[in-house]
């Protein structure tokens, strides 16, 4: 399998939150479950490496405080430590623009010889526990190293680098327009119905083995929603868009429940003060009923009701089609391989009646949402917390609906669109 390094640049935390919830992030796709991946940092000029790892399922898990700028994130498993050890014997063999060639974008390492140093490097350094980056550390590791490297500068004659590393150079495959969708719920051109079709294409993190999406929006009605009525906020719908089930067996709830909300400002919405009003006025209020059904804000009783009506119907759900009913068995295995099949409906009740009270996230996509209201949206929505005392999560993303200009090279990997 292919052999990378993740460099998470000078962000000590970033390189601290990899090693303690063994997870890697990535700024641009390619990488793939099953690389090896050493992980790397870089102090006084200096790249340190002390984690290897192998990449497990993708993740929608971004721990990190620029966690918008990764596209793409795994889980670990077969994961070592290292005491941080210097990796500027790789110029030896990388020659110049050693660290371009290896440390950034974490392309895979082709030369043998690169490859088999590193992981030497490693062994002799190898640790049982993580160590991570405080100050008392860094002033050992640096210390000790007392010999500047040469790391380059990306800065340095860009036909020379092209030359040396052929891959540095971006190719279009083609450009295209940003349009608007009509609404949310167009059957031809609504975010929903587009997305709902095109899932798991365009959230690849999300794989149909690990996970099972429910896009039948009038299923779960809650409980403390159906008591309190519509009065409160007027013209607002009192159920999600979509639920996203999610199974990671090695987080310790294994099964996490989505709740999925499409909204689209469209056609309809232009202005940045309608955008705003409809925001504020319907979006949010949207979001905190969700929240609110599942958190303990909400009486006990009623809370408990909505989880029993809502685990029956998932349960309803996962038993009218035989390969759900599969995937959801084989999930309940992997977690307890010695149990009985005549157990295994008690057990899917359990783990969700769990998910739903420890485990739950809110999810937001969208057709625009700035940096501030996402973070508006994240504080409110983490205010309501699970009775395990966990804040529910929140997460948004932002989909556009592009049309084609041209296509120029059919092979190439990126695209530019304008809007």
């Amino acid at each position: 399998m292919p052999t990378r390094i993740l460099h998470c640049g000078k962000s000590i935390e970033n390189y601290d939150l990899c090693l303690k919830e063994e997870v890697a992030g990535f700024t641009r796709r390619g990488p793939a479950i099953g690389d090896t991946i050493y992980f790397a940092v870089t102090i006084n000029d200096k790249v340190y490496c002390g984690m290897r790892g192998s990449l497990a399922e993708t993740t929608d898990f971004k721990p990190w405080p620029d966690n918008e700028n990764y596209v793409i994130s795994f889980m670990l498993e077969n994961v070592n430590y290292s005491k941080p050890f210097n990796i500027k014997f790789l110029s030896k063999i990388g020659g110049k623009y050693w660290h371009l060639r290896y440390l950034q974008g974490a392309k895979i390492i082709k030369e043998e010889k690169s490859i088999e140093a590193l992981a030497k490097a490693f062994e002799e350094n190898i640790i049982d526990e993580p160590k991570y980056l405080g100050p008392t550390t860094i002033d050992e590791i640096v210390n000790q190293d007392i010999e500047a490297d040469d790391i380059g500068s990306s800065e340095e004659n860009v036909s020379e680098i092209i030359q040396a590393i052929p891959e540095e150079k971006i190719s279009i495959m083609g450009t295209f327009q940003t349009i608007k969708f009509k609404n949310e719920t167009d059957k031809c051109r609504g975010i929903e119905s587009l997305v709902n079709e095109n899932f798991y294409s365009l959230f690849p993190y999300y794989t149909e083995v690990r996970s099972l999406l429910i896009p039948e929006n009038r299923l779960f009605i809650s409980s403390g929603i159906e008591a309190r009525g519509e009065k409160a906020i007027r013209g607002i719908k009192s159920i999600p868009d979509a639920l996203l089930i999610v199974y990671n067996k090695k987080a310790q709830i294994p099964i996490q429940i989505n709740l999925i909300e499409y909204e689209c400002f469209g056609e309809s919405k232009v202005k940045s003060q309608d955008k705003s009003n409809y925001l504020n006025g319907n979006i949010i209020p949207q979001l905190m009923r969700f929240a609110s059904s599942f958190s303990i804000v909400t009486d006990k009783q009623i809370r408990e009701q909505t989880i029993k009506k809502w685990v029956d119907k998932i349960i309803q759900y996962i038993f009218d089609d035989r390969k759900r009913q599969e995937k959801f068995t084989k999930w309940i295995k992997e977690m307890k391989p010695t149990i009985s099949d005549q157990l295994i409906g008690r057990e899917i009740d359990k783990i969700l009646s769990e998910a739903l009270k420890a485990n739950l996230k809110i999810v937001l996509i969208i057709d625009d949402l700035s940096a501030e209201q996402k973070d508006t949206i994240t504080n409110v929505i983490r205010a309501f917390r699970l009775e395990n005392g966990e804040s529910i999560n929140f997460l948004s993303y932002i989909v556009r609906l592009e049309q084609k200009i041209s296509i120029t090279d059919s092979e190439a990997e990126y695209a530019l669109s304008v809007q």
